[in-house]
């Protein structure tokens, strides 16, 4: 058994409840999708089904646009950095940063971040371009 495959599969049809959808898992389900993918699919899947999940637990007011593609980015990027990490606890090993929730706050300002623009649609980030 993939618990990786897993995730992704429990995660996309909401059987996963919310409570065990952790920050984590978000990186791991972004890192997988990818590394399966092209960015423009990746992004699309990502923002699809997080708000999917959302919806089917009552929660369509936590989907937040602008975090969920600076992550996709974040996670990107570090991809690039070691393209042959093929295993995810090797690649969080290697990338600690990714598993800090506050990380965002080093691109956008709290006031960007907390706007209902940011929450609804892309907003450049206004401290520091994401790489």
């Amino acid at each position: 058994m993939d618990a990786g495959r897993d995730l992704v599969r429990d995660f996309e049809t909401c059987a996963l409840p919310a409570e065990a959808f952790h920050h984590r898992d978000h990186i791991r389900v972004a890192w997988t999708y990818l590394r399966q993918m092209d960015y423009p699919a990746a992004e699309k899947r990502m923002s699809d089904a997080i708000r999917k999940f959302a919806g089917a637990h009552g929660a369509n007011s936590k989907y937040h646009h602008t975090l969920t593609l600076a992550w996709m980015r974040l996670v990107a990027a570090a991809i690039r950095d070691d393209p042959r990490i093929d295993d995810f606890d090797c690649f969080s090993g290697a990338h600690p940063e990714l598993f800090d929730p506050a990380a965002p706050k080093m691109f956008y300002s709290p006031g960007l971040l907390q706007s209902e623009a940011a929450r609804c649609g892309w907003v450049e980030p206004d401290i520091r371009t994401l790489p």
